[in-house]
């Protein structure tokens, strides 16, 4: 079995690094986090998605999930859709980027520090669209979080509850409540590992 990547240990992110990051400069949140029970037309979206990427980039994707609390049945999740893209190079944006934007997909976060981590938004369904290069630990651990969560209730509920909690808080900006969410989130990643042998 390869090796799978370690519990992250990063340290929360500061408005100001989230700053730096964001194309074009935070966003404030202008009200509470929204969370909607599951629905079944998340996968749908996903599907929707999935069609307009690989036709806009053919052979440049590489690998293309549905990833985050939307892609979990039985979870309760901001209604918005989250993708892992796997391009060759995600650093070389000049090799999906003018595709994508004509399209109407628009860059909002670029992290050169953080496994050349992209996000884009998409031109009509709310979608977190990640673009990673091959071998990212992090687009892995999206995975192995997603796949533990589908067959483990308790860990869903226990992770549901969590993100009811946080939604009551005021948060100025979203990666806020992330924050507060990743002490859980390594700790059932961990348990996750462990049960596959890591």
């Amino acid at each position: 079995m390869s090796q799978l990547p370690p519990v992250p240990d990063a340290a929360p992110l500061t408005d100001a690094e989230m700053a730096a990051a964001s194309v074009g400069g935070l966003t404030r949140l202008s009200g509470p986090i929204v969370l909607a029970d599951s629905d079944p037309q998340w996968p749908v979206l996903f599907g929707r998605e999935a069609r307009r990427l690989r036709a806009l980039l053919g052979g440049r994707v590489l690998a293309l999930s549905h990833v985050g609390s939307t892609s979990v049945p039985g979870l309760c999740a901001k209604p918005i859709i989250d993708l892992d893209l796997t391009v060759a190079d995600s650093a070389d944006e000049a090799a999906y980027l003018p595709e994508l934007e004509a399209a109407g997909y628009r860059l909002s976060v670029r992290e050169p520090d953080f496994h050349e981590h992209r996000v884009l938004k998409g031109p009509d369904t709310d979608i977190n669209l990640h673009v990673w290069s091959p071998g990212s630990p992090e687009a892995t651990r999206h995975l192995i979080f997603r796949d533990w969560l589908r067959v483990n209730e308790a860990d869903r509920q226990r992770y549901g509850a969590l993100k009811r909690e946080l939604a009551q808080r005021p948060y100025a900006y979203v990666h806020q409540y992330n924050n507060d969410k990743a002490a859980l989130i390594r700790e059932i990643y961990a348990r996750a590992v462990a049960a596959r042998g890591g």
